[in-house]
């Protein structure tokens, strides 16, 4: 069995304290306790550490040994807490943050510039990723994730909620034509996305439902492909709001069947692990971003971003 910083903390304060009954007392233990704790220490190292005498105690060679190394290792035990509990409160360090593409280049990136202007020291490692990655696995401390949580093991902040609107360019309709109701879709060539199909459910009615079933004629895995895709007039695509807002306030897309579009929100939060305590860079990051993405974004009382001064839609 190997020996226990208790064991070593145990030892210390009987020498220091020069008596089992005062070192209980230190301790809160029971003198029985701490003798029991004495006796299994010496069973373990399989010597004799001390010598009791009537009024002290008397320590042998190896006692004397074992007391020197066990105060150098409780001080750096107690020395690398309390640099870690400072470290904490530091606003400093590196910050892991993943996030799909489009989040990362519309909404995270254009912030990054104040960020590290506030927060010189924080060093920022920003990663893209369109799928849910696994946060240990790939050392990040702060994952963006849009849509539904289902991971319980993650605590989260929620941002707001990105609105979803089908979206064309204006060459494309010029060309295909205005749909003017959800079954001229039929005609028009979708653009989609390549894996979780519910993606592709579109917030339309049709036929009685709330929802229209897309059958993309191009699939990508990234939003941001299919906004790529879109502005440079291939087809149709249902996007967030969040990475549309420059497209739609200079007309490079506009919005399609407004009238038979149903409000859609996808919720958007900051998820980090459940057992993890946040560090006061996390925290800073996590504050930041809220502000600034109510400032530029603008999140309404109901907690929708909406883009400033966006255009109306046009048709």
């Amino acid at each position: 069995m190997k020996i226990t910083l208790d064991e070593m903390s145990a030892f210390i304060a009987i020498m220091d304290m020069g008596s089992l009954t005062r070192a209980a007392e230190k301790l809160h233990l029971p003198t029985s306790a701490l003798s029991r704790q004495l006796s299994r220490l010496e069973r373990k190292l399989d010597t004799t550490l001390m010598r009791r005498t009537t009024r002290s105690f008397e320590l042998t060679d190896e006692g004397r040994f074992f007391l020197d190394q066990s105060r150098t290792i409780i001080a750096s035990v107690e020395r690398t807490e309390a640099e870690t509990i400072s470290r904490r409160s530091q606003l400093a360090g590196r910050l892991r943050v993943n996030a799909a593409t489009p989040f990362m280049q519309h909404v995270i990136v254009p912030l990054m510039a104040d960020f590290h202007a506030a927060y010189p020291d924080i060093e920022l490692e920003l990663n893209s990723s369109d799928e849910i990655i696994d946060l240990i696995e790939h050392r990040t401390d702060i994952a963006i994730r849009i849509g539904t949580l289902r991971d319980s093991s993650l605590h989260a902040r929620k941002l707001g909620d990105s609105r979803q609107r089908l979206l064309a360019s204006p060459a494309y309709l010029a060309r295909a034509g205005w749909p003017a109701a959800t079954t001229d879709l039929a005609s028009h060539t979708l653009l989609g996305y390549s894996q979780l199909e519910t993606l592709n459910h579109w917030p339309l009615r049709h036929d009685g439902a709330a929802v229209y079933k897309a059958r993309p004629a191009l699939r990508a895995s990234s939003g941001e492909t299919l906004l790529a895709l879109a502005m440079d007039g291939v087809g149709i695509a249902c996007l967030s709001d969040y990475m549309t807002c420059d497209a739609r306030r200079t007309e490079r897309l506009v919005q399609v069947l407004p009238e038979m579009t149903l409000e859609s929100l996808r919720p958007i939060h900051a998820v980090f692990y459940r057992k993890t305590r946040l560090s006061a860079r996390i925290t800073a990051f996590l504050d930041f971003l809220a502000d600034h993405i109510r400032d530029r974004m603008h999140v309404a009382p109901s907690g929708v971003m909406e883009c400033r001064e966006a255009v109306a839609p046009s048709g």
